[in-house]
């Protein structure tokens, strides 16, 4: 594509577009065009039948393109976008180390500036639309709805609504409400009001972790986000250490504290879900609750892969979550196939895992299912928002097409990504944003994180690789050699 055609594809007007091979729900498909006007798919169809109902529309083909939809990524952590590459090689839990610590030393410049930042990768990397589970930094969270807007990702959007002064402390019963809790609530409903109608962000809540958060809280937030059709975000199950704080405390797991209160509910989003015995997917499946799988995540610094093949096969809803680690959507659907792979399918003969067509599901589709927009993005589908992608299938790795779906998720990668659309507007070229200076911030972005780090009282486990590579017995005995 040249530039006359990224011009076409920004000129305002309603665009039909007719690339080699659309990817509905289905499957992929020849020979269909879509219609986009107003941020929506207005019609998708036959190219010859669309091209002849539509003819006010501006009609641009793409030859060797294939348009898809955009990525949903279930799990993000927006302002902690400076601190990334500070979780390698740590051990989990390093949200008591890490981001508290980095989010409570960002500032408004730099929260806004480490949003964009991360919304930036998001979307070069294909995704669409990202579920931030709500920053610790003090600032008002519309920073972070700001910067998602000009950015242009859609974005969902997470109140933290925890009301325990110290989460060791929070004991069972309503007697554990703090003083505090009255104001999270009406903090929690304004929050809730305050982007009813906003075309790309979302109003979430979100409790770090169930044990910071009263049951008074956890109830109501949960009954809030079921009235308003909004999603409650929770980490629940992820690391061994919080299983078993809640085993002393609760008598029960997370999870099954969550649904002896009455939390667990369609409503629910557990972001990492890692450590669960069979009761646990049964009262997911049997509650409707949703749950972020997040498999980078989990390889970096978890205790466990989540069983998200058993999740699929007994119909709980899941989508795939980046937990910040990286942006890139194709490289998530792979590594949640590779994980399941070597966590489950190695040790029972299980050549499928799932398939190709589960992981683009589910990063796709079941990702806006989880985060509750399944009736607004996630497929190309008529009356939904126009959040796509145009993929470059003409590369040595997708040309050779047998399977399409198990090749985008082994052989895909943001590189092949021509365009990314969200609303129905061109938002990256290329890997550019259109209409704003990517370069800018990230040289900004490097700036203010060295500052920010610098401040914030970070404490990581392991040296550095070059560090730890000097001090390794081996490593000397092979240069002296």
């Amino acid at each position: 594509m040249n530039q006359p055609e990224r011009e076409l594809l920004t000129a305002p007007g309603p665009l039909l577009l007719v690339p080699d091979v659309v990817l509905l729900p289905e499957g992929p498909v020849d020979g269909l065009a879509v219609v986009i006007d107003d941020g929506r798919f207005e019609a998708v169809g036959p190219a010859e039948e669309l091209e002849r109902t539509h003819p006010r529309s501006r009609a641009v083909r793409l030859p060797g393109r294939l348009l898809m939809p955009g990525f949903v990524d279930a799990h993000h952590h927006l302002t902690q976008s400076f601190g990334a590459a500070l979780a390698f090689g740590e051990p989990s839990e390093i949200f008591r180390r890490v981001w508290v610590p980095l989010e409570g030393a960002l500032d408004e410049e730099s929260a806004y500036t480490a949003a964009k930042l991360a919304a930036l990768e998001a979307l070069r990397g294909g995704f669409t639309t990202v579920a931030d589970a709500g920053t610790r930094a003090g600032v008002d969270v519309d920073v972070v709805a700001t910067a998602a807007r000009d950015a242009g990702i859609r974005c969902v959007l997470g109140l933290v609504c925890n009301d325990a002064d110290d989460a060791d402390d929070a004991t069972s019963g309503d007697g554990d409400a703090t003083a505090d809790g009255p104001a999270v609530l009406r903090n929690a409903e304004k929050h809730l009001a305050r982007y009813a109608g906003d075309p790309l962000v979302h109003a979430s809540l979100a409790v770090s972790i169930p044990e910071a958060a009263t049951e008074r809280t956890l109830r109501a937030t949960a009954r809030l986000a079921a009235e308003s059709g909004a999603v409650v975000q929770i980490h629940v199950n992820e690391h061994l250490a919080g299983v078993e704080r809640s085993l002393v405390r609760h008598g029960l797991r997370p999870l099954e504290h969550l649904h002896r209160i009455g939390a667990l509910g369609p409503q629910l989003l557990a972001a990492h879900a890692a450590l669960l015995t069979p009761r646990e997917l049964s009262l997911l499946a049997d509650t409707g609750a949703a749950v972020s799988y997040n498999p980078v995540a989990s390889a970096w610094k978890g205790n466990a892969v989540a069983p998200a093949t058993a999740m699929a096969e007994r119909g709980i809803r899941f989508g795939l979550g980046t937990d910040g680690t990286r942006g890139d959507g194709f490289r998530l659907a792979e590594a949640a196939e590779f994980a399941q792979r070597l966590a489950y399918g190695l040790s029972t003969g299980d050549s499928s895992c799932g398939a190709g067509w589960t992981w683009l599901e589910t990063a796709t589709r079941g990702g806006a299912d989880a985060v509750g927009l399944g009736a607004r993005t996630g497929a190309v589908a008529q009356g939904l928002a126009a959040d796509f992608l145009l993929v470059d299938i003409g590369t040595p790795e997708l040309a050779l097409s047998w399977d399409l779906p198990w090749e985008l998720v082994r052989r895909g990668n943001r590189d092949q990504i021509t365009a990314v659309f969200v609303a129905g507007r061109l938002r990256m070229w290329h890997g550019r944003p259109v209409d704003w200076d990517g370069a800018a911030l990230v040289r900004r972005a490097a700036e203010l994180a060295r500052a920010t780090v610098g401040k914030a009282h970070i404490t990581r486990v392991h040296r550095t690789s070059t560090a730890a590579r000097a001090l390794h017995p081996s490593r000397e005995r092979g240069a002296a050699r």
